[in-house]
């Protein structure tokens, strides 16, 4: 078992709110199985909130949900490590809004794992780690685009 637990990769979470009770109508079910299935991720833990618009929660873990908001995500059941207690799961539905409903999702990044392994037998450990909003990244690259355009270069390059 170490020496699996050695091989594992970085491990992230998210949670994905969706308008509604029925997590995004089954549409990101086919993605996240190709993901799986091509070995970049491996998921560890899935929960399903649902919070009423009186701001009651229901929790569901994938064998409560019906096929159809699911696909074939169903079948990763069996692997899943249950890493999530039930706080986090409380603390994490304080993000919901209420009426709405949201996928809870921990993931191993099994591509980084053949480097994570490496970094720790040299002696290294992770020290800081974070992520960039996609939203962030996008309006980095507009501002930039936006900025050249205004330019005497970009003009120039332009005419």
């Amino acid at each position: 078992m170490a020496e699996s637990l050695d091989e594992l990769g970085p491990v992230d979470w998210l949670v994905v709110e969706f308008p509604g009770p029925d997590f995004g109508k089954g549409q990101i079910a086919p993605y996240l199985e190709d993901l799986v299935n091509r070995e970049l991720v491996r998921v560890l833990d899935m929960v399903f909130l649902r919070k009423t618009e009186d701001g009651t929660l229901e929790t569901a873990e994938i064998s409560d949900l019906d096929p159809s908001e699911l696909g074939e995500v169903r079948t990763a059941e069996a692997d899943l490590a249950m890493v999530l207690s039930e706080q986090d799961v409380v603390d994490l539905a304080e993000t919901i809004q209420p009426g709405h409903s949201a996928a809870v999702l921990v993931w191993e990044n099994q591509w980084a794992a053949p480097f994570g392994a490496a970094v720790r037998k040299a002696g290294g450990q992770l020290v800081a780690s974070g992520r960039i909003p996609t939203q962030a990244v996008i309006a980095a690259f507009q501002a930039d685009a936006d900025a050249e355009a205004q330019s005497p270069e970009g003009m120039k390059e332009g005419a």
